[in-house]
């Protein structure tokens, strides 16, 4: 049985891998819990789960509070989120930078590690998209580029392409995983679907359900399929960058917000609006490399997966007394 620490444990796809890994092996999870939150699902994990520590990873002091017998380590906690990026770009920078260094520090130490995950995520191919003939769908081999160091979205992207090169000159055996579009039950409400069907959810019949980039598209990939993905690559003998989500759901928004009004089961009209700022006009994975290492297929549906998210949330948090990550 092996011992795996996962940092961000506490959010969306953080307390989903600490569950899937907890039936087969021992499991610490570490937040702050400045976006994860204390919910049931948290709660159902703590007599599944070794241990669930509360620290302030950007403390350095905070690591030694840990055990030191890790086999694998899976690196999920940054600051994340359009709305602290816009916000706050520069304490994105730095701080991302400085959680990866801390935790690239802390997995030196372990005397038997087998393997370093580190998150990365699919905005490091913002800038191939805007200045390069970006393939699409996109192979992590694709060349990066930078967008403009003005803006602040270049904040987040900057600071996993900087993670990312930090795992590969650390020493450490490393998987770097991109993740593309992962939605599902617990994720924040600021992202697209939480953020639609809680609209959706609200309205009446005849009402107009306002939505930006209609014709953007995104490749959808539901929290399980995602989840399965993430533990075989760090289980397995795989090592390097790798792609997670579906390839083969790539869909627009307005279909998307269809499938959401679907979902609710109301008599809604979307009305196409303003495109997001900075937001990409396609985003889809090559999946290649990833199914021959572990195997798997993503095998959930888009349609399923936003009426099995809109079960959760309208049990959950719409008509309950449940919270959602920020």
């Amino acid at each position: 049985m092996s011992r795996i620490l996962v940092t961000g444990g506490a959010g969306f796809i953080g307390a989903s891998l600490s569950m899937f890994l907890s039936e087969e092996h021992e499991v610490d999870i570490v937040d702050s819990f400045a976006r994860g939150v204390r919910d049931e699902y948290l709660e159902s994990l703590e007599g599944k789960v070794r241990g669930i520590y509360e620290l302030d990873l950007l403390n350095g002091d905070s690591w030694n509070k840990l055990p030191s017998d890790y086999d694998f380590i899976v690196h999920l906690a940054a600051i994340i989120g359009v709305r602290h990026v816009m916000e706050r770009p520069y304490q994105v920078l730095r701080d991302n930078v400085l959680l990866t260094d801390r935790a690239i520090e802390f997995a030196s130490r372990q005397q038997d590690l087998s393997k370093f995950l580190f998150a990365s995520t699919s905005e490091v191919m913002a800038g191939s998209l805007v200045h390069m003939d970006l393939t699409i769908p996109t192979p992590e081999s694709f060349p990066l580029a930078l967008t403009d160091l003005s803006s602040p979205r270049t904040s987040y992207m900057l600071s996993k392409i900087y993670g990312e090169a930090m795992c590969l000159q650390s020493g450490l055996k490393s998987v770097l995983i991109r993740p593309h579009n992962i939605y599902g039950p617990r994720m924040g409400l600021s992202h697209v679907v939480p953020e639609l069907l809680q609209k959706a959810h609200r309205m009446n019949d005849g009402d107009t359900l306002e939505v930006a980039s209609v014709h953007h598209s995104r490749a959808m990939c539901y929290i399980e399929d995602a989840i399965e993905m993430i533990a075989a690559l760090l289980l397995s003998d795989a090592a390097g960058v790798f792609n997670i989500g579906n390839e083969k759901t790539e869909i627009t928004i307005g279909e998307l917000a269809a499938m959401v009004v679907e979902a609710v089961g109301k008599d809604l009209r979307v009305q196409p609006v303003e495109v997001a700022v900075g937001s990409p006009s396609r985003r889809c994975p090559d999946m290649n490399k990833t199914i021959q290492a572990t195997g798997l297929q993503p095998s959930i549906s888009v349609r399923e997966g936003i009426a099995r998210t809109y079960e959760w949330y309208r049990s959950n948090v719409f008509d309950g007394e449940g919270k959602s990550a920020i």
